[in-house]
Formats: structure tokens, C-alpha cells, sequence
């Protein structure tokens, strides 16, 4: 069958090959795969993967054999395949508790732009109460900042959205930011929680906007900058603020399934700024390499 494998060479960072079958476990479920979906951090940190191996995380597609054990959806449903392994290939054989069931009318599409993107912000904002708070996501008009932005505001957030230049703020109201900013010195507000994707000096900057009592999670780094923290800046009275990392990579299934949900009920949408063949793969990874999409990226497997 076809994937695409992680490619070390300057054509990279992924290549189409010819690979084996995958032999399901009694654990696992075999999935024809009808959509990818590309995160920027799996395509940028390509060298943390063994060249040859078949890439990526996130996929949509159809159960063609469930699980021997009994586990899992049956045959013929229509899945999300989020965090998992080996997904950008024709068929994957993967856990049930990686995958989530796509209800009627929600586009097989949308559910590949789930996973990574989707699952992260949903786990971060769940760490406390955003009622009424307010909470900054740097990034915004990416993948994971897409889905951020619309879930704290579903959550009761003062969502302000933080991008990179004006032409990347669009859409970002409609899908419930109160502001969009271009620059963090443009608000004097403290915020109760910061979502950073960016790293780098925003780092800095964040922890400096950060409220009494809040949480800065870093969950990427797209930016590659180094942090530094001014002398006396990590000090302070008052209730603790506090610096929280990402490395969650617990099963998806669940979180999965209340995403598609909220998709279902039309209180989520998917961030799809760029929709293609996969045959278009390097296209579309110069394109988001370029920062030229708003969104997700989801090509269609023929």
C-alpha cells in the first residue's frame, strides 16, 4: 500500500513508498483512511522520527475490520484517528481507544482536522474553571489556536486571540475571540490562562500579562526562539502563577468523541484552511512551513 514515510534528505520532510500491510493486533481495528490531517510540529521536528517509518498522527476513514477482541466501533463506521501512529497511509491499524465514532452530518473531512489540533486545547482548558476568566491564545489563527479560541469561548472564556500580523486575524471574532491582537503591549489585562504555541520571547512576555494564581501552558514552539526571562521576573508576592508543559499523549478516544459532538451540535467548527490531495503533500507543507495557512491542513487519500 502507499504512505508517506518520514524522509531525512532536502526533499523531505516526507516522501510517498510503498510499505506493508499493517497486521492489526486482537486489540485493533483496521482503518481505510480517507483524509489526513498535518500538523505543523510533526512535519518541522521530522529528525525525532526513524527515516522510512510511516508518518503522522491524525486521519479519518472507515473501519474495514474491527477488532478480533470486541472491542471498538464495528465494521463500516466512520472514524477520527487522533495521536495515534503510522496514520498517513492507505490503511493503519490502530487501538479503539485512539479513534472517535463521526456522526451523521459532520464531514469525514472536518474529523481529520481533530487529533493533535483539537484534543490539545480541549485537554489544556479543561485544567480549571474558565467561566467568566480570561484567556489568552497566542497563535490564534493556527490549527490548535483555531480550536482553542472556540472552545474557551464555549467554556464562558474572555477569549483574546494573539496572531502574528493583521491578514491572520481573519475569522477569528466570528469563532468567539473578544479581541484579536497583534501585539501583547496592546492590552495592559491580566490573563488567568495562556494557551502558547509560539515559544520564544512571547514566552516572556505572557508570564509578565500572567494574573495571580494563573497558568501559562506551553504546548508548542513554532517560532524555534529561545526564552529568556529578565533578572527578577520569575519572582513575585501574591497567589502562585505557574509554568505548565505538554506532553499528554494518554488515548484520544474519549476527547475525540466530545469534539465530534460539538461538531455535531454546530458549536465547533473545523479550521480547514487548506483542503488538496495528498498527491500535493510538498505543496502543501511549503504552505504551512510559509505560515499561509489558517487552519488545519487536510488533504483527501485517493
Amino acid at each position: 500500500m502507499r504512505a508517506l514515510v518520514v524522509d531525512h534528505s532536502e526533499a523531505g520532510p516526507v516522501r510517498f513508498a510503498d510499505v506493508d500491510e499493517p497486521v492489526p493486533s486482537t486489540g485493533e481495528a483496521l482503518v481505510e483512511i480517507r483524509h489526513i490531517g498535518l500538523n505543523f510540529g510533526e512535519l518541522n521536528y521530522v529528525h525525532q522520527w526513524p527515516a522510512g517509518a510511516v508518518h503522522g498522527h491524525d486521519a479519518a476513514g472507515i473501519v474495514v475490520r474491527a477488532a478480533s477482541d470486541g472491542s471498538g466501533p464495528p465494521v463500516g463506521t466512520r472514524v477520527a484517528v487522533g495521536m495515534a501512529p503510522h496514520a498517513w497511509a492507505e490503511r493503519v491499524a490502530v487501538s479503539p481507544a485512539s479513534l472517535g465514532a463521526v456522526p451523521e452530518g459532520v464531514d469525514l473531512a472536518d474529523a481529520a482536522a481533530l487529533g493533535i489540533a483539537g484534543v490539545t486545547p480541549l485537554r489544556v482548558l479543561r485544567t480549571r474553571s474558565l467561566l467568566a476568566r480570561n484567556v489568552l491564545i497566542t497563535g490564534a489563527s493556527g490549527g490548535v489556536g483555531h480550536f482553542a479560541v472556540q472552545l474557551g469561548a464555549l467554556a464562558g472564556a474572555r477569549v483574546t486571540a494573539l496572531v502574528g500580523s493583521p491578514e491572520r486575524a481573519a475569522g477569528l471574532r466570528e469563532l468567539g475571540a473578544e479581541r484579536v491582537l497583534t501585539d501583547l503591549a496592546e492590552t495592559g489585562d491580566r490573563f488567568d490562562l495562556v494557551l502558547d504555541t509560539v515559544g520564544g520571547p512571547l514566552v516572556a512576555q505572557a508570564w509578565s500579562s500572567l494574573a495571580e494564581g494563573g497558568t501559562l501552558h506551553l504546548v508548542g514552539y513554532s517560532s524555534g526562539q529561545e526564552t529568556t526571562f529578565l533578572s527578577g521576573t520569575l519572582f513575585g508576592f501574591g497567589e502562585p502563577r505557574s509554568i505548565a508543559t505538554y506532553g499528554d499523549m494518554t488515548p484520544t478516544g474519549g476527547e475525540l468523541t466530545d469534539l465530534l459532538g460539538l461538531m455535531a451540535a454546530g458549536r465547533l467548527s473545523a479550521p480547514v484552511g487548506l483542503r488538496g490531495d495528498w498527491q500535493g503533500v510538498d505543496d502543501a507543507v511549503r504552505a504551512l512551513f510559509a505560515r499561509k495557512v489558517h487552519g488545519k491542513v487536510v488533504l483527501d487519500v485517493a
